[in-house]
């Protein structure tokens, strides 16, 4: 298995190291915002956790799907998925994990909410089977062809710890340690919000003895903060290096820069609600109807935007115009959409005719410290916007600030960034383009009550085709569909940059779902 060869050869040139390379020290943007793995689907949260708790499937380099605790699975009929399950596997409180312990994380998934809630890699379970105690049935509300994917945030937790635990005080005991215990190559060690993750080696992991003794996620918002500590030695590596940083770093003897292309695109998503919090007439005053649930403004909006310009200024290089929400290479992408050119005077044009020839005020709301580019691409697009007359007040905003108040609906709109990270374009869409629907567990990051039967139609067809070309048929079709109602509006797929002291680590690869772990960083040999 991959993860076990690269844990043994990254163990092997350990040993051949000092004993000062038994830390890794890691600048990361963020880190997670609880040790619960079930708490939120953000990116850098799972990121970090995975070094404390296992998945059901894992993710490759490229996002193909590889064994994780489960070894294999197959289709036992269009509604029955069964997971083989590896043995040997201990938690980190000498434990053996079992099938219970994977059908308790997934009804514990089913069950709790946080600001982007993990339930959706789960959506479509009915119903768990235990068979025996390394064998598990998962019963789907249809037939489920990209369950497998899903299960890549499956996080296993054990059953023990987290029995009687309620949403009300599950923070506190993963938080504390109580109930941190998982199978993965590192034990929790200690966490202080906004400051650093700590994880130390596990002795026991199935997958082989990793590298590193320790490893501490150093978080470090500010970008010149990072390039600053990998400068002076504080740190060994760091992610998402500032664009403008990367050609000095390539340039400098002590460094190595690792770039890559990943699944991430930044977009603008316009609230369809009536009325919307957060738009007004350019005096203030309230204004009779939302102005985004007007196809010819979100028509407007996307023209005003320049996606070139923000790939290549904004972004600086690091950056590719976007024709849709997910990125070539993602199964279901559309290779028939354009991506659209900007055009001021129409942009104007369209607005006067949707009743607006003075344009009205917004807050433009986005994150600041997610994704690489992302303060910059929201503040570029707040100047756009304002060539074509509309007033705006740019609101950048941390992404642990942003997501919770998106969820709660008191934002007309935000320019973040999304990864379908599971290689399948359904992820994407199921959650976001169709009508949010507790019931389907469908729409559970469309915050904005848009809503559009034919594409529900779609979305809902394409859940159950169990053939790839019928399915990623489907999928294009979605994609062509809910791109022409620009309620989402792509901009551009974000790339990223690694640096690291080239006389401490390398780094085997540059994952295009822009995750880091440490085991893909090994000790340099002295």
């Amino acid at each position: 298995m991959r993860r076990h060869l690269l844990a043994c050869a990254a163990a092997t040139a350990f040993t051949m190291g000092t004993a000062t390379a038994q830390t890794l020290t890691m600048g990361v943007i963020a880190g997670p915002e609880s040790i619960d793995p079930h708490f939120t689907a953000t990116g850098t949260h799972s990121e970090s956790l995975k070094h404390v708790f296992d998945t059901l499937t894992h993710s490759g380099d490229r996002l193909q799907i590889e064994p994780g605790l489960a070894e294999s699975w197959r289709i036992v009929d269009p509604t029955t998925w069964e997971f083989r399950l590896r043995r040997g596997v201990k938690f980190h409180d000498g434990s053996d994990m079992t099938a219970e312990d994977v059908a308790a994380s997934i009804r514990r998934m089913q069950t709790l909410s946080g600001p982007n809630p993990t339930s959706i890699y789960v959506r479509r379970v009915r119903e768990v089977r235990v068979v025996d105690p390394h064998t598990l049935q998962v019963v789907t509300d249809g037939p489920a062809p990209t369950l497998p994917n899903d299960f890549i945030r499956l996080f296993v937790t054990s059953a023990r710890a987290t029995a009687g635990l309620t949403p009300e005080n599950s923070n506190e005991a993963f938080n504390s340690g109580r109930a941190a215990i998982g199978t993965g190559p590192y034990r929790f060690g200690s966490w202080t919000p906004r400051e650093q993750f700590t994880v130390d080696r596990f002795e026991g992991y199935w997958g082989g003895r990793p590298a590193w003794a320790r490893h501490v996620r150093r978080e470090i918002a500010n970008p010149a903060a990072r390039v600053a500590q990998l400068r002076t030695g504080q740190v060994d590596m760091i992610v998402r290096v500032p664009a403008a940083d990367v050609p000095t770093l390539e340039r400098d003897r002590n460094m190595t820069v690792v770039k890559a292309e990943t699944v991430y695109v930044f977009n603008l998503a316009l609230d369809q609600r009536e009325p919307t919090p957060q738009v007004t007439a350019r005096d203030g005053s309230r204004l009779a109807a939302n102005p985004y649930r007007d196809p010819r403004v979100r028509e407007a909006i996307d023209l005003a935007i320049d996606r070139r310009a923000l790939a290549e200024v904004a972004m600086e290089g690091l950056g590719t115009p976007q024709s849709q929400m997910v990125t070539p290479g993602i199964f279901g992408y559309n290779p028939q959409l354009t991506i659209p050119t900007p055009n001021v005077a129409r942009a104007r044009q369209l607005l006067a005719e949707a009743g607006f020839p003075n344009g009205f005020r917004m807050v433009l709301n986005f994150s600041n410290n997610r994704l690489p580019g992302d303060n910059a691409v929201g503040t570029s697009i707040a100047q756009m916007l304002a060539r074509i007359g509309i007033e705006v007040q740019a609101a950048g905003q941390p992404a642990a600030v942003i997501f919770p108040a998106r969820a709660r609906g008191e934002l007309s709109n935000t320019m973040a960034g999304w990864g379908t990270l599971t290689g399948e374009a359904n992820y994407y869409y199921a959650a976001n383009a169709h009508t949010a629907n507790r019931e389907l567990r469908l729409g559970a990051f469309n915050f904005w009550g848009f809503s559009n039967p034919e594409i529900d139609r779609l979305i809902q067809a394409a859940n159950v085709e169990l053939d790839d070309k019928k399915r990623e048929e489907l999928l294009q079709r979605v994609g062509a569909l809910f791109t022409a109602e620009r309620v989402v509006i792509p901009i551009a797929a974000v790339g990223s940059a690694w640096a690291m002291r080239r006389d401490r680590v390398t780094l085997r690869v540059g994952r295009s779902d822009e995750e880091t772990y440490a085991w893909d960083v090994t000790p340099v040999s002295r």
